[in-house]
């Protein structure tokens, strides 16, 4: 009996579950963290946190354009006063919360006295979160993030940019194209930047029935930005409330916009007793 008690434990040759879950030193191997069916949960983790954070934002605008577009270009002004004017109009703002357009959008959308939202992206550089949102939410997956853009925007705006902001316009037009969202605006900000393009989904791709002339209306191309909020407003009406039967936004947690009626009729008084704000100075 004596012996048998002095005898070393053997461990069983294939240690189970729970004997590898306990072990004293658990990270000896952390592979696992890399397949595809840790990265689904990583993966449904992102849109529950995107879900959670940005449920209650109210009616919001989407505004995609550059990053490298400096302060004292025309079109940093005029994304400026464009999120000012979404703000004023009653819109939460949202952008990738990055410098450039993005940075414009929400500062103007924090002089406007509106709701400032980053939605942020895990990159190869680094990319710095601009001073100017309330609400930042990052990701590591585009998809993701792009299903946030479109799932709480009531439209796009969309200002002169690289592949990125291509990717948007384009993915958003698709949406618009098959139903996947309706009464979805999309607006381009500068004819000049974007005439070239336009005039070859005209000339070439509609030319040769690879899209319907039609489907070219779902772009709006102007360099008015009060054109521009008017069209956001007008999908606004349009849809109704989009929210209807939630609580209304936490405060504390994603600040208060104007009343949406309100906010409205505020916006055509502004359009009708001034000229219309054009993109240059």
């Amino acid at each position: 009996m004596t012996e048998q008690r002095g005898r070393q434990r053997q461990v069983p040759p294939h240690a189970t579950a729970d004997r590898k879950l306990l072990q004293t030193k658990p990270y000896q191997d952390v592979s696992f963290l890399e397949n595809d069916a840790w990265r689904s949960l990583r993966i449904l983790g992102e849109f529950i946190s995107g879900f959670e954070a940005l449920a209650r934002l109210g009616p919001a605008v989407t505004v995609f354009g550059s990053a490298r577009t400096p302060p004292e270009d025309q079109m940093y002004r005029a994304a400026t006063a464009l999120g000012r004017g979404l703000a004023e109009a009653g819109f939460t703002v949202i952008t990738g919360g990055g410098p450039g357009i993005m940075e414009a959008a929400n500062r103007g959308a924090q002089q406007g006295g509106g709701l400032s939202v980053g939605c942020t992206i895990e990159l190869p550089n680094e990319q710095r979160v601009n001073d100017y949102t309330d609400l930042s939410v990052s990701f590591r997956y585009f998809f993701v993030r792009k299903m946030m853009f479109v799932k709480y925007a009531q439209g796009f705006v969309i200002f002169p940019g690289g592949f990125g902001t291509l990717d948007e316009l384009f993915e958003s037009i698709t949406l618009v194209q098959t139903n996947k969202i309706e009464h979805f605006p999309v607006v381009l900000i500068g004819s000049a930047y974007w005439s070239g393009l336009l005039g070859w989904l005209t000339d070439r791709v509609a030319s040769e029935e690879k899209v319907d002339r039609s489907d070219l209306d779902l772009l709006r191309v102007t360099d008015d930005v009060d054109e521009a909020i008017s069209l956001m407003v007008e999908s606004r009406a349009h849809r109704g409330s989009p929210h209807a039967g939630d609580d209304p936004p936490d405060a504390s947690h994603t600040g208060e916009t104007p009343d949406a009626g309100e906010a409205d009729a505020a916006h055509a008084a502004r359009v009708r007793s001034r000229s219309s704000r054009p993109i240059a100075d």
